[in-house]
């Protein structure tokens, strides 16, 4: 996609720059957010935005502005339809590299789009599990906010695929928090269990709606503290975020999950969940 917006701007992506003493490139002093919109609309628009507001609140960042209108004519100029909005805000430029903050800057605002891949044409026999790792959560201790700090998920991704693993989950002081870039969910005995959102988990819209979804159609569903035992004996585990749906896991570290296919109750919500997609996707 050619458009991006920029501090007021809809320009050529080509064109887009941002000052070397912006706090987003020298500090990841910055928030950030990925929005679905389906045939031009926003999805859970009002959840992301809400989201957007407590990171920027966290960071005492004071910006009123028009997300909907912005985005929304974003998408429009390039093409409209069904695109993911990734959107950033830094507390600008200071004109020099200091770490002390001026609450007068001007904040930077960025977004740019993406196709959204329709999950819902490939069907359930057409997803692969995956194989993920266990590892030290060494990220701060606010993981509720969504901040360009990320390092520490880019390493561990990296660490997952020198060891032929996808995704990689996170484990704090004996409790597993959520993926590198993902929320997970364990299935036991056909109850669906996620870890609670708190300061150290990031409180995912994918997440939100696949519970929403277990209410609609009667699966039961907990929120519950999982250690690394109890991953390890689920019945079925899965991971979920907005760019990637819900993918089933098959192998964690180096055991099996269940019999090693992807589960029966991932199947059902698979297609409860690329069903509703589909609707937003295509209005059918």
């Amino acid at each position: 996609m050619d458009t991006v917006y920029l501090n007021g701007e809809y320009i050529p992506a080509d064109q887009a720059t941002v000052s070397v003493f912006d706090r987003g490139f020298l500090f990841s002093d910055s928030v950030y957010e990925v929005i679905p919109f389906y045939q031009g609309v926003g999805f859970r628009l009002e959840e992301h935005l809400q989201r957007l507001e407590h990171s920027l609140r966290a960071l005492r960042i004071d910006l009123k502005f028009d997300w909907v209108a912005t985005l929304s004519r974003l998408v429009e100029l390039n093409g409209g339809g069904n695109l993911s909005v990734y959107l950033q805000v830094t507390r600008g430029s200071a004109g020099k590299r200091v770490h002390a903050i001026d609450h007068h800057l001007r904040p930077t605002v960025f977004a740019c789009c993406q196709p959204i891949r329709d999950v819902y044409q490939e069907g359930a026999d057409k997803v692969e599990g995956i194989k993920v790792i266990v590892t030290a959560d060494l990220r701060w201790h606010r993981c509720d906010i969504k901040s360009t700090c990320l390092l520490p998920n880019i390493l561990v991704l990296q660490q997952a695929r020198e060891l032929g693993a996808q995704e990689a989950i996170l484990q704090r002081d004996g409790a597993l928090t959520e993926g590198a870039s993902c929320n997970f969910f364990i299935v036991e005995q056909g109850v669906l269990y996620t870890p609670p959102i708190g300061t150290e988990i990031l409180s995912g819209t994918t997440r939100a709606l696949i519970l929403e979804l277990a209410d609609q159609n009667g699966i039961p569903r907990q929120e519950a503290k999982i250690d690394y035992q109890r991953l390890i004996q689920a019945d079925e585990v899965w991971i979920s975020s907005s760019t990637r749906a819900i993918v089933p896991v098959v192998q964690i570290d180096d055991y099996v999950v269940g019999d090693g296919q992807n589960g029966l109750l991932w199947q059902r919500m698979f297609e409860i969940f690329t069903r509703y997609q589909h609707q937003l996707m295509t209005g059918e």
